[in-house]
């Protein structure tokens, strides 16, 4: 085995958006918790919330306390572990082939922050790595993985070859990945996709700590306001209607 990197000044945390309240069982759970266990191997410090547990109001602003809701645990609860996280790893349910409402709602919560700046005036989330976990017993693993994944590299997550890892059980009625027989924490190619995923995530989180970061260049939203273009230039076409 290659020689790895030292991981143990890394930071994770893991959001199960499952529709079960704690403590029933969660499927999802269990395939995070493999990766979050290998994590653990290396000293990573792994935080883990099941999302549906903690009262966080739906909307897409920062506190909706201020927006109407009496409670949100987002702000005080959540919020300082995701920015604190350099990777998270965001799992659901297969729902009708799609995500879950809970995973949806997450979703919307974290593009409630996108607004916000890191130290070096990049969108907060640049330099932090983006995963996803998915579970279910009909066929949607990949179609529910890439609405997780591109809706973190669109907030400015970077996102590491094979950062998804699934299970799905037959199709129908039938055991899920923790029920007896089901074959789900035995079957080799969810094992090699979680394993690799993880260490992906690790990898990337590693080059980016390393690196201080995601680079700075091109990408500074106050420079842009203030008329710093980086050499883009407004295409003929959109001032010349000649040119059409």
């Amino acid at each position: 085995m290659a020689e790895l990197s030292d991981f143990s000044d890394l930071r994770a945390l893991f959001v199960n958006c499952t529709l079960k309240r704690s403590p029933e069982v969660s499927h999802t759970q269990g395939l995070m918790d493999a990766s979050i266990a290998l994590m653990r191997e290396h000293a990573v410090q792994v935080d883990a919330l099941r999302f549906v547990d903690l009262d966080v109001a739906t909307g897409v602003y920062p506190d909706m306390r201020e927006h109407g809701w009496q409670y949100d645990a987002w702000p005080d609860e959540v919020w300082p572990l995701v920015e604190a996280a350099d990777i998270l790893v965001v799992g659901g349910p297969i729902w009708l082939g799609d995500n879950s409402s809970i995973t949806k709602k997450f979703i919307e919560r974290i593009y409630a922050m996108s607004g916000l700046f890191n130290e070096r005036g990049q969108y907060v989330y640049y330099g932090k790595v983006g995963g996803a976990v998915i579970t279910g017993n009909e066929d949607g693993i990949k179609h529910c993985a890439q609405n997780i994944l591109y809706s973190l590299q669109h907030v400015g997550y970077t996102i590491p070859p094979g950062a998804d890892a699934g299970w799905i059980g037959e199709a129908g009625p039938g055991p899920s990945y923790l029920d007896p027989g089901s074959g789900g924490p035995e079957n080799d190619f969810t094992n090699r996709n979680t394993t690799f995923m993880t260490y992906n995530l690790l990898h990337l989180a590693r080059l980016l700590k390393d690196a201080g970061g995601f680079p700075v260049g091109g990408n500074i939203r106050s420079e842009w306001n203030a008329g710093e273009h980086y050499g883009f230039e407004v295409n003929p076409y959109d001032e010349n209607p000649e040119y059409r």
